[in-house]
């Protein structure tokens, strides 16, 4: 059985805090923390991009008049310096994507705990909802870590657990579950920090899976699969990255979808109707309802059969690799 550690906290005393995130994640734990009158001291972020607008994370600290800080990287004796110029007690990690050496991690009084969306050790790595879906998972959860200078492989502080349903897609799991549970998780982290209750409890490695960013290349569909998994795949990157296959030589992305009954072969369109485009897959069929079509905005798969002049019978291209063989 795993002996339970605990850190030392804070006793219940006010918490020199520094949030270390970006988006709109890393914003709501921010909005919640500052709720709470807790004595946030500083806030890091990653750089702004070149002709985006500013992190959501960055531009509500500076509303607030908090100290913003977006290193390019931690990994410079600068950087160390500007972590432990705050005096903090503690770092919350809200949805950090650049590296943080050992050092930084340690800086705080009390360390360092993030946000990972998957109940580790399983899931490991940067689309943690996505391959849950995709794999056809009915269950998932976040976890709340005490990273170090490994992949997500850090002891665990806390759990939470939810399900996917049969139709939910990545927006749904993250926006309806994993982003207020993590938010709340990370509250509650926080509070047993301070009162020197926070377990550290050591990742079973031997069971961690790890597995790659779900990338665009990823996404295209396989028609000839079973029907399950092209409506796994559709719902596992439903907003992004999007699932495609493509037609007359048009790209063409898969957003709001269910699975139905049909037969034809793999990729022929079987049905257009003002309900969305019925495309075959193995032992079924898909009803596509929204789609992106050459990189334009999202509109009905009707609209889009129609503008493409498509018509019951048309099929969508095999994947590139199976096209090429």
């Amino acid at each position: 059985m795993t002996a339970w550690r605990t850190s030392s906290g804070g006793k219940g005393e006010i918490m020199r805090i520094v949030v270390h995130g970006q988006e709109a994640f890393g914003k709501a734990v921010l909005e919640r923390l500052l709720e709470r009158g807790e004595n946030v001291v500083a806030v890091f972020c990653a750089p702004d991009k070149e002709g985006k607008a500013k992190d959501p994370l960055a531009a509500f600290a500076v509303e607030k008049g908090l100290p913003v800080h977006q290193p390019k990287s931690w990994k410079t004796p600068e950087a160390l310096e500007l972590m432990r110029s705050f005096k903090p007690d503690v770092c919350i990690m809200a949805y950090v994507t650049l590296f943080v050496p050992q050092p930084v991690i340690d800086a705080p009084t009390y360390g360092t705990f993030q946000y990972h969306p998957s109940l580790l050790p399983l899931h490991r790595g940067p689309s943690a909802i996505s391959w849950p879906i995709a794999m056809g998972k009915t269950h998932t959860g976040l976890t709340i870590f005490w990273p170090d200078e490994g992949l997500d492989e850090g002891p665990i502080l806390l759990q939470k657990e939810c399900d996917i349903g049969p139709d939910e897609t990545l927006g749904d799991v993250y926006f309806k579950k994993l982003f207020p549970m993590g938010v709340d998780a990370m509250i509650e982290s926080l509070d047993l920090v301070r009162t020197g209750k926070a377990p550290k409890v050591p990742q079973d490695h031997s069971k961690a899976t790890y597995e790659y960013r779900f990338k665009k290349e990823l996404a295209e569909i396989d028609w000839s699969k079973p029907v399950a998994d092209v409506y796994n795949l559709v719902r596992a990157v439903n907003p992004a990255p999007g699932a495609w296959s493509t037609i007359r030589g048009t790209t063409v992305d898969f957003y709001d979808s269910a699975k139905v009954e049909g037969h034809g072969a793999p990729g022929q369109i079987l049905e257009i109707s003002d309900a969305g485009m019925k495309v075959a897959a193995g032992g079924g069929a898909i009803l596509v309802k929204r789609v992106r079509a050459g990189g334009g905005g999202k509109v009905t798969a009707a609209e889009f059969a129609a503008t493409a002049g498509l018509k019951a019978g048309d099929t969508f291209d095999p994947p590139k690799a199976k096209a090429a063989a």
